[in-house]
């Protein structure tokens, strides 16, 4: 039997007991939050908040997806809209730290979540998830002679990975590390690194 259709209110429920978890995750880390803190930040009852998620780990999941589908639709967007394939690598680099210095929550979200709940979601830091779209995008600017083919694709969107992940958990660990500030270093070395 197919899952019953939610209703337009049951909908806008869901979404906004995603988006309180967001904020708390993001405040409290995984640990911090339980059942009951979601239905007090959302004004209902704990059993409200079990009648659209089975569990803390549901809610968080499907906060986390959302954060994740929200970050991919800017990205995409910005890196379809970009005139060659070297700028489509630059343009998902800026995209991403742009998107996450926009939205500070999501990204407390993503550090906070996916290391404490690694159950959750098939994402961790080293999944094929997080590489697979840029090393892509790098292969393409490699294939288009817009980008040296002296690095493997996948070791340069790793590195790279991992230069953003450093920059957003700087920013969130220290409030004087702005993700802003950082975004041309981040782009400079993605240069280097893929200079034909």
């Amino acid at each position: 039997m197919p899952p019953r259709a939610r209703t337009f209110t049951e909908r806008l429920r869901r979404e906004q007991l995603i988006g309180v978890t967001v904020e708390l995750v993001a405040e409290h880390g995984y640990r911090g939050v339980s059942l009951q803190r979601i239905a007090d930040a959302a004004g209902i009852s704990k059993a409200a908040v079990l009648y659209h998620f089975a569990s803390k780990d549901a809610v968080i999941a499907a906060a986390y997806e959302q954060v994740i589908g929200e970050l991919v639709e800017h990205v995409g967007a910005a890196v379809e809209a970009a005139p060659d394939p070297r700028a489509a690598v630059e343009t998902y680099l800026d995209g991403v730290l742009g998107h996450l210095a926009a939205h500070p929550a999501h990204a407390g979200l993503m550090a906070q979540a996916l290391p404490e709940a690694r159950g959750l979601t098939e994402d961790s830091p080293s999944s094929p998830r997080r590489w697979t779209a840029l090393a892509g995008l790098i292969g393409a600017a490699q294939r288009a002679g817009d980008a040296g083919d002296h690095v493997d694709p996948r070791t340069a969107a790793i590195m790279l990975n991992g230069a953003v992940d450093a920059v957003v958990g700087a920013a969130l660990q220290d409030p004087s590390v702005r993700i802003d500030d950082a975004r041309p270093a981040v782009l400079d070395l993605a240069r280097r690194l893929l200079a034909p």
